[in-house]
């Protein structure tokens, strides 16, 4: 599905289980997209949870972009396309989330459309080799519970386990999570569920 943000048009996949009981909203890092093999593995397994599943395609990669622009323009964009969602589904808790740079979106954006939660796969602490532009204030700032799921080789930096409810870092993994997708999809799973 389309939807259309003061941004342009952003793309929409939805995959739905027999009986949901949650609405995950996922997005792509800033050059990436939702078929990355961690957004495809947390898709998975938060359908056998019973999750519906929404992969945002945002509306700057739709137009070709390689980067988001400002936070302020991509997160007004982003909660329109959550609206949108949220209008289609009320009935349903919300967890967002996504990958790097929808890892941040996320969590800038988690109040103001009314998440309970946000899943934070690969969230660049810093630009890599610039530690000292953090930006843990967005995962604290977040104002609700935030899983992070961060590999151990990632050259954006590891955020502090005191700045999310739940960090667990991948021993051998890099910033792109690919070395074992399906472990990230069940670490997701799990911890979705008691939103449900």
């Amino acid at each position: 599905m389309e939807v259309m943000t003061p941004r342009g048009p952003a793309q929409v996949e939805i995959d739905e289980p027999g009986d949901p009981r949650l609405l995950l909203v996922l997005t792509h890092g800033s050059a990436g997209g939702v078929d990355a093999p961690d957004l495809l593995a947390v898709r998975d397994a938060a359908l056998g949870v019973g999750a519906v599943v929404a992969r945002v395609t945002q509306a700057f990669r739709v137009a070709g972009a390689r980067a988001p622009g400002s936070a302020a323009r991509q997160d007004e964009a982003w909660e329109v396309v959550l609206k949108e969602l949220r209008a289609r589904r009320p009935e349903l808790p919300l967890v967002q989330g996504g990958r790097s740079n929808g890892a941040r979106v996320s969590c800038r954006t988690a109040r103001a459309v009314g998440a309970a939660a946000v899943v934070a796969l690969a969230f660049p602490l810093h630009p890599p080799g610039k530690p000292e532009r953090s930006r843990a204030d967005e995962l604290r700032g977040a104002g609700v519970d935030v899983l992070v799921v961060n590999g151990d080789r990632d050259p954006f930096g590891i955020p502090d386990a005191a700045d999310a409810a739940r960090l667990v870092v991948l021993p051998g993994e890099g910033h792109d999570l690919k070395r074992d997708p399906a472990r990230v999809g069940g670490i997701v799973a799990e911890w979705i569920t008691r939103y449900a």
